[in-house]
């Protein structure tokens, strides 16, 4: 038993390699290819059944790509659009499950509004790997990517909140709104204090104790899964949790971690989620034929009109929102209006298109328990899961295939590329003047006397004169031929120089995160290969 299903996990591991490279072959988006590919081997005969327990889902996939989205996630952007985000991860979580619940009371036979809430509650969020997927190829402003990501942060947690006071109310047949409405906040604000407890001191094991690059990345995985048990053991929000303790960690990364330890944890994390991720979404298609084999009661042709009704309402329901989110505050306030420009009803209405359902929705959908307490079984549970997929399935490929479309069709752009490009020029040429100024203060005979110190600040002098060169690549010669220890030495203090510099730019905050973790990603391989 335990051999198959070991031999069906790397099956499927395989799977999702074999799918993703097709995917790229065809320039399709890979979490819409691999929806539609698991959905299509699922009615494969002789394919075995792929049963997920509830709990296992929600606590193996969820805390890590949680943790990892919180990890890539700038704090500083995050702040800067936290209105925008809240509306959306809040309000508009809030909104869709109020208005699916009534929606699907109303039209189902049969469905209590508990019922709809749950349902709503699984299907309110948007994915954060979906929008980003079909979004990285293509050039749009950095502002909407942002407000995207955040909310889809803010959004797994507020909406899994209410997917958890729904259930119980569907368990006890007891539901009292203000109550819930405390409990939500409170059950969120505890949530994020665990994790940041529990990050603080993950924090001071890293900066205090001497790790290596193993170990640290050892205790980045951990690490999620540690902050989201506690936090539930104690019926607070473990996802808030892990997304508070991930950015809590993460603006501190710069500091605890070395070189060479950024290097190991991005490059594992880099493949853990690409993989956790593509498990996620082929596993929804596999899904499908199962659930459809449980329904009962319900007519295959009426359950596909509930859902795909559903699927329409959820995305009017985020255009309905998202364009008075974005204008009526401006109106209320004149300190919006000078502190920020009017945004412009393209961008605003591709935040709005941009609201695929992915991971999330079908891991809460997949938590319903099977049973209720008594031991009877869940009512409607899969068509509960049946309505989840369909409604995933449209938004990824309707909102998703049809987004570069619709983005060429409003002539989108990229704003502020040419401003990206000076603020890399900037950043550069501050770390090639640190680099410098070290140089000339602490080996300043040395540059006079020998060629090889001489060269070096020659280059860095042209890096200066022409900002948006890089590197020259002279110094791979310079140390495989072993030139003097003491040349060996300043190349890696000047990478130092360059880290203290780096600070100085975080502190200041004057550049985005990504363009400077850019810039620390390239001193952390130069340090590398100095150390080899």
């Amino acid at each position: 038993m335990v051999q198959e299903n070991l031999l069906l996990v790397l099956s499927l591991l395989f799977a999702v390699s074999m799918l993703t490279i097709l995917s790229k072959k065809l320039k399709i988006p890979y979490p819409i290819f691999l929806v539609v590919a698991g959905l299509l081997i699922g009615f494969i005969p002789g394919i075995p059944d792929v049963v997920l327990e509830p709990d296992f889902v929600f606590l193996i996939f969820l805390p890590p790509l949680l943790y990892s989205a919180a990890w890539n996630t700038s704090w500083k952007d995050f702040w800067d659009q936290r209105r925008n985000i809240s509306l959306l991860a809040f309000g508009l979580v809030i909104f869709t499950s109020t208005a699916i619940a009534f929606l699907s009371h109303g039209m189902i036979p049969g469905f209590s509004l508990a019922m709809g809430f749950l349902l709503g509650g699984i299907i309110s969020p948007p994915d954060a790997v979906a929008a980003t997927s079909v979004l990285q190829d293509l050039k749009i402003p950095k502002r909407i990517v942002t407000i995207l990501e955040g909310e889809s942060l803010i959004n797994d947690a507020s909406s899994l909140i209410v997917f958890r006071f729904a259930l119980l109310a569907v368990i006890t047949g007891q539901f009292t709104f203000w109550k819930a409405t405390g409990d939500f906040f409170l059950v969120a604000a505890l949530g994020v204090l665990a994790g940041i407890v529990i990050a603080y001191f993950i924090y001071n094991i890293h900066r205090l104790l001497p790790t290596s690059g193993s170990v640290d990345t050892a205790l980045t995985l951990i690490s999620p899964y540690l902050m989201y048990i506690t936090a539930e053991h104690f019926h607070y929000s473990g996802v808030m949790a892990v997304v508070s303790g991930g950015l809590f960690l993460s603006y501190r990364s710069h500091i605890i971690f070395t070189y060479s330890s950024r290097i190991q944890i991005y490059s594992f994390w880099e493949t853990l989620v690409f993989l956790l991720n593509g498990m996620v979404f082929i596993l929804i298609g596999l899904q499908l034929p199962q659930i459809m084999s449980g329904m009962k009661g319900y007519s295959l042709a009426s359950v596909i009109f509930y859902a795909v009704v559903i699927s329409l309402v959820t995305i009017i329901i985020r255009i309905i929102w998202v364009f008075p989110g974005a204008y009526i505050p401006r109106l209320l306030s004149s300190a919006i209006r000078q502190k920020e420009a009017r945004p412009p009803w393209k961008s605003v209405f591709l935040v709005a298109w941009s609201g695929m359902r992915g991971v999330v929705s079908l891991s809460s959908a997949l938590a319903v328990p099977l049973t209720l307490s008594q031991g009877k079984a869940f009512p409607q549970r899969d068509l509960i899961l049946f309505i989840t997929f369909i409604v995933i399935l449209f938004t990824l490929v309707l909102q998703g295939l049809s987004l570069p479309w619709l983005i060429r069709k409003l002539n989108i752009e990229g704003a502020g590329e040419e401003e990206t490009a000076e603020q890399e020029a900037a950043i550069r040429l501050r770390l090639a003047w640190a680099a410098l100024n070290y140089m000339q203060d602490h080996y300043a005979s040395e540059v006079n006397a020998v060629d090889a110190y001489s060269r070096l600040k020659e280059r860095y002098e042209r890096m200066i004169e022409i900002a948006n060169k890089k590197l020259l690549k002279d110094e791979n010669s310079v140390t495989a031929s072993g030139f003097l220890p003491k040349y060996r030495k300043m190349l890696i203090e000047l990478v130092a120089v360059r880290r203290q510099e780096l600070q100085k730019l975080r502190d200041e905050k004057l550049y985005p995160d990504e363009l400077l973790n850019n810039r620390e990603w390239e001193l952390d391989l130069e340090e590398a290969r100095l150390n080899e």
